[in-house]
């Protein structure tokens, strides 16, 4: 028997709350815990960047920030009671623990499931709660898009093998080279205006969202390629 799920998060103080509950019970090697640490900074960066008022709307930032955080806890807890989570986070969730994937590609796979799949979705539907048209929120997406690239850089950087390592691992750099934050986040905002122009037609918005989920999986799947120990 399933549990049910718990509310969404109501602000970034429970975001903040809920990944460090995940931190302090998944292993350090886990990798969900990989990404959740990543996630974590950036939403630590997020939380600084509202209080110094660096949005446009504050309030719609805020929104996005919470909603956006809530699509990644609720496939969390959707896995740990047993329903099926969305397709962009299956391969992270299946292969958490295989020995031959490196702690980046955990963390990159997280990063594309998150960007690729549930940006595109939490716009929408910070647009929608709002009553706000899609163009007014592109500036604070691209804010907040910001800091998800400079989180990314430090991830790769704290996370790659030396050079030394990487001359006799070249297909991590192949596997962690072929893949682009910009480029998701530019994906992100294209499913976006397609997802709003799609909103009055269920069918069609279903079918979309059904198949952005499962092309994000995709990727997933082959950016945890195992390389070996």
């Amino acid at each position: 028997m399933t549990t049910a799920r718990r509310p969404d998060p109501a602000d970034v103080a429970q975001v903040l709350s809920r990944m460090r509950s995940l931190n302090a019970a998944l292993p350090h090697r886990d990798g969900v815990a990989v990404f959740n640490r990543v996630y974590l900074s950036v939403t630590e960066e997020v939380r600084r960047r509202l209080a110094a008022r660096e949005f446009a709307d504050q309030d719609a930032a805020g929104e996005l920030a919470v909603r956006f955080a809530g699509r990644y806890l609720a496939a969390i807890e959707d896995d740990i009671a047993g329903r099926r989570p969305p397709a962009c986070w299956r391969p992270l969730l299946r292969l958490r623990g295989h020995r031959g994937i490196r702690p980046v590609q955990f963390a990159l796979a997280g990063i594309n499931a998150h960007i690729g799949h549930d940006l595109a979705l939490a716009v929408v539907d910070t647009c929608r709660a709002g009553d706000l048209e899609l163009r007014t929120l592109e500036g604070d997406f691209d804010r907040i898009g910001d800091v998800l690239t400079a989180i990314e850089e430090r991830v790769r950087e704290e996370l790659m093998p030396g050079p030394d390592v990487l001359e006799l691992a070249d297909p991590l750099t192949h596997v962690v080279g072929a893949w682009s934050l910009e480029r998701a986040r530019d994906a992100a905002w294209a499913a976006a205006r397609l997802l709003w122009a799609l909103r009055e037609t269920d069918d069609a918005y279903d079918e979309c969202v059904t198949r952005l989920d499962a092309g994000v999986g995709l990727v997933g799947r082959f950016l945890l390629t195992p390389l070996g120990d």
